[in-house]
């Protein structure tokens, strides 16, 4: 087999390999040196296959190295100074490669990955979420996949000030769709499930807890009623006095309100009309 070269460009790094199994191009851009030394140790012990063409320090050399090595994957930071990573891929004319995102920051841009459903580690770099990040990424390049997740991201951050166009991406068991978010009645639980009432009828089941959705649909016009229940407020109808007290919404269906949320609900509420 032919050995395999990835030419450097700025930091002298370069890989030699000559094995069977398949081989993935990637770079890492990340503002802080220590990091990319970091994930660039861990992928080569833990992820074969995967060799680093080069690293960049700042989104204008990243922008640079993905031009000129054409990367399969991009492990990239988000918060860096100046263009962040989002702002990064939005200059890019084209995106065909996986990213996986590595940052420090829990909340920082991460709300939007995770309403695509984008891969992303948080550092320090746990072993196995790398690991299962990457294999993800890779078999997608490996059975030519279209990255939706990754578009649909795109799209999000290109429509930054149109929430209405936003679709969230719901994995089912058998697919992740992509849904306008003003299509979703409500969301209930089910110890670590939820299931998303959609305006046409449907159910989707998905195997995470409600309080990940709360925290990705607050922006969206969702509140959290009940420890069981997450509505989109634009499908109320009533809040009623009667039983205790309960949220009355446009398909009839009556959801009931936890105490500790009654008087955040009527704040929230205020022009809906009391039956």
């Amino acid at each position: 087999m032919v050995p395999i070269f990835c030419s450097p460009l700025k930091t002298g790094y370069k890989i030699i390999l000559n094995k069977t199994f398949n081989v993935i191009r990637s770079v890492i851009i990340d503002d802080e040196q220590n990091n990319i030394d970091n994930l660039r140790i861990l992928l080569q012990e833990y992820c074969q296959g995967i060799i680093i063409c080069a690293t960049a320090l700042n989104a204008t050399e990243g922008e640079k190295i993905i031009a000129l090595h054409q990367p399969e994957i991009i492990f990239l930071d988000i918060q860096m100074p100046g263009q962040n990573g989002f702002d990064l891929l939005k200059s890019l004319p084209t995106h065909n490669f996986e990213v996986i995102f590595v940052t420090a920051y829990d909340q920082y841009g991460i709300q939007a990955v995770k309403f695509s459903a984008v891969d992303y580690l948080l550092k320090p770099v746990v072993i196995d979420e790398l690991k299962l990040a990457v294999k993800k990424a890779t078999d997608r390049i490996l059975n030519k996949k279209q990255n939706l997740k990754l578009e649909n991201l795109i799209s999000v951050l290109q429509k930054e000030h149109h929430k209405e166009d936003h679709r969230i991406a719901i994995s089912t068991q058998k697919e992740t769709r992509f849904v306008n978010t003003q299509s979703i009645i409500r969301c209930e639980s089910s110890n670590n499930y939820t299931t998303f009432y959609l305006e046409n009828g449907e159910k989707l089941l998905v195997s995470k807890p409600i309080y990940e959705y709360e925290e990705i649909l607050s922006d969206y016009g969702f509140i959290r009623c009940h420890q069981s229940h997450l509505i989109n407020k634009k499908f109320i109808r009533s809040l009623v006095k009667q039983d205790g007290g309960y949220l009355l919404l446009s398909d009839q269906t009556q959801l009931p309100i936890s105490k500790n949320q009654r008087e955040l609900i009527r704040k929230v509420l205020e022009h809906i009309r009391e039956d």
